[in-house]
């Protein structure tokens, strides 16, 4: 299973499947309890048309797999061994304060240092002098397990965190902005996409002013960033979520460049990198 199937997993099906429901709803979305602590007061909505969530008690939000990832308390990977095997999750709307100790806290802050983790971002042919400026290395703790991971922080200071093994967050969830100033701007759906463009361009921070998302639940708050610049150059992903993202953009903003056509048939900017520095030491 990929995860442009992964991801169209309708996310109202799978929450019945644990006997969530919505406690308000109109045709095009639900207001849930949160799945993720006791409440009294519905602050969990879902997208109906877009297949999307947000969690307004947390600040998080995302697809069908971040959903996944986080009911479960696991791994990308094992995230999608789950959807593809059609699993339930195990607990049940009952068990909240079990959820709540599966938490992802933040332990440490510190410079990009880790051997593992800066092999990691060589495999994905990220430039090191690039990621060190951009990143930090996050120490973060999920239930009484500490782990690290290459952390990037957005504009409330949580951190979108990325190991060989997890894809995660510790919250706030927000988008991430760099202002220079300029009249033109980027966006990027994720931070290794960012990466990947400082990386083909030879540059350790961006020279006009940039947004990556780091969720596709993270359009409004984008659009706020968006709107006050002349022109837009979207370097978002070759699948359905990129291509409504892009859409909707587009319907509110107006004058936005689409370049993800320089990076087709590759999903995104990073498979793209991956593959150029592959065929370079293949010419070698």
């Amino acid at each position: 299973m990929t995860s442009k199937q992964a991801n169209s997993i309708n996310i109202r099906d799978y929450l019945a499947r644990m006997n969530i429901h919505p406690k308000k709803e109109k045709s095009y979305f639900g207001m849930y309890l949160s799945p993720f602590r006791a409440e009294l007061i519905p602050s969990f909505k879902v997208d109906f048309r877009k297949n999307l969530w947000y969690d307004f008690g947390s600040g998080e939000g995302g697809t069908m797999v971040d959903l996944a990832m986080k009911i479960n308390s696991c791994t990308f990977p094992e995230a999608m061994r789950k959807l593809e095997g059609n699993e339930t999750p195990s607990y049940q709307l009952t068990e909240k304060q079990n959820c709540i100790s599966y938490k992802t806290t933040l332990r440490k802050v510190r410079p990009l240092k880790s051997t593992a983790l800066c092999e990691y971002l060589a495999g994905r042919g990220i430039n090191m002098d690039a990621a060190r400026r951009q990143c930090s290395e996050v120490h973060y703790s999920i239930g009484d397990k500490i782990y690290y991971a290459i952390g990037f922080k957005n504009n409330s200071g949580g951190f979108e965190l990325r190991n060989r093994y997890f894809k995660g967050t510790v919250s706030p969830k927000d988008i991430t902005s760099f202002t220079i100033p300029t009249d033109e701007c980027m966006i990027f759906e994720g931070f290794m996409d960012y990466l990947s463009y400082l990386t083909f361009k030879k540059q350790f921070r961006p020279q006009i002013d940039t947004v990556v998302l780091n969720s596709a639940a993270h359009i409004d708050r984008a659009m706020n960033f968006l709107n006050g610049h002349y022109r837009v150059f979207a370097y978002l992903d070759n699948d359905t979520t990129g291509k409504r993202i892009l859409s909707e953009i587009t319907a509110r903003h107006g004058n936005v460049t689409d370049l993800s056509m320089y990076f087709e048939p590759c999903k995104d900017l990073n498979e793209y990198l991956v593959k150029s520095l592959n065929i370079n030491q293949i010419n070698q």
